[in-house]
């Protein structure tokens, strides 16, 4: 595997990790990268997939009955879980949904950004007030309350979700009280005070993966975000994955951002920002203080170990600089575009093919449910998406 050299950029002391627990929504490009590194991996997720279990020595579901919300699992239900494992973590590491989770109060090792540093990059409201302040090109952001400040059309958003499901746009004030009782009734758990609003901008999505130390950051890839595309799935913002690398004439641009971000927030680890290239220059959308949903294309693109320089910067270590570009690579995300339950035909059909994130037999996907992940490697776009093409077309065909 290619390596970079590094640098030290502190005085932190190297830590011996062995036993490592991954914690998220869905953990298992996180999890699968942390074996790779050489680690005993554990993990708590909301799907359990077939490679995830085959990459941890144990792990729990979130879902522990099929009454719980899984937004609304509390700390204490984390713990118990956390101790159902024979062994205590020497390091956790949280991913997308409990990016805020705050552990602090525990003897863990927690290799992730501090909570309230979480929490400004998760609530796309702080957010937006964060970068006004660093002075970087941001959506103009209200609540709801106030839309008439910016004016039709605008994007209506959770201030606090991810993947991009409930993003939806209004052309006036029908559809933004259309769109608010929707996503009320979507999701029972949101209020109004829970939703934003943002001037509607065009583009092309695009994100950094970035690893720092706080002090300090590396631009590691520019990637093409797969979002809405519709035959992965059928909502209009949906993030159906990555392809790296994303070749643009603002890619130092997006980099010199990034780290003014990452400096201005004191990121730590491996972090993303989420770009919409517009016919002024890169905006800001989202920065994911986290391991990202790219990880796979990155990692396949570049030859790196993303978990392992995640360890690192902890440690105060960092690359010297960009890696090289070895190839190109795509993750792309397949959703349900109607109902469908995984059975043995499911592997018999799909056996050889490049997926990941594979459901365990009896699993049910209800529209717009994700199914599966694609990965991919060739020489350059075209050929990465012909072959994710080729497989999806199977998956279409299962049902």
């Amino acid at each position: 595997m290619p390596s970079l050299r590094t640098v030290h950029t502190g005085s932190k002391e190297a830590t011996h990790l062995e036993n490592v627990l991954v914690l998220g929504y869905s953990s298992r490009n996180i999890a699968c990268s942390a074996r790779k590194a050489g680690y005993n991996v554990y993990a708590i997720d909301a799907f359990c997939d077939m490679d995830l279990k085959e990459n941890t020595v144990a792990c729990q579901s979130l879902l522990t009955d099929e009454s719980i919300d899984i937004k609304n699992i509390d700390k204490k239900t984390i713990l118990e879980l956390i101790d159902n494992f024979d062994v205590s973590p020497d390091a956790i590491v949280l991913g997308s949904g409990f990016e805020e989770l705050d552990l602090s109060d525990r003897s863990w090792k927690i290799l992730n950004n501090d909570p309230d540093v979480m929490k400004k990059a998760s609530d796309k409201s702080s957010l937006a007030k964060e970068l006004e302040s660093l002075d970087i090109p941001h959506p103009v952001s209200f609540d709801v309350d106030e839309a008439c400040e910016i004016g039709y059309p605008l994007m209506v958003k959770p201030k606090c979700a991810g993947g991009g499901r409930l993003n939806r746009i209004a052309h006036n004030e029908d559809d933004l009280i259309t769109i608010l009782d929707e996503l009320l009734l979507i999701d029972p758990t949101l209020s109004s005070d829970d939703i934003m609003v943002q001037e509607f901008l065009s583009g092309f999505p695009a994100s950094v993966s970035l690893v720092a130390d706080g002090n300090r950051s590396v631009p590691i890839a520019a990637n093409e975000q797969l979002i809405g595309i519709p035959w992965l799935s059928g909502l209009p913002f949906a993030y159906c994955g990555n392809i790296t690398p994303y070749r643009t004439p603002y890619t130092r641009q997006m980099y010199d951002i990034s780290e003014k971000i990452a400096i201005g927030l004191g990121l730590v680890g491996s972090n993303g920002v989420d770009f919409l290239l517009t016919d002024s220059g890169p905006v800001v959308i989202e920065v994911n203080a986290r391991l990202q949903g790219s990880l796979d294309s990155v990692e396949m693109a570049t030859g790196l170990n993303l978990f392992d320089l995640h360890v690192k910067a902890f440690e105060g270590v960092l690359p010297e600089k960009a890696p090289d570009i070895l190839q190109y690579a795509i993750r792309a995300v397949v959703y349900a575009d109607k109902e469908m339950s995984v059975d043995s035909s499911f592997y018999e059909k799909l056996a050889g093919e490049p997926i990941a994130d594979i459901p365990t037999e009896g699993y049910q996907a209800f529209t717009d449910d994700p199914i599966t992940s694609v990965l991919a490697t060739g020489k350059n776009r075209e050929d990465v998406m012909e072959k994710v093409i080729s497989v999806t077309r199977k998956i279409r065909g299962l049902n």
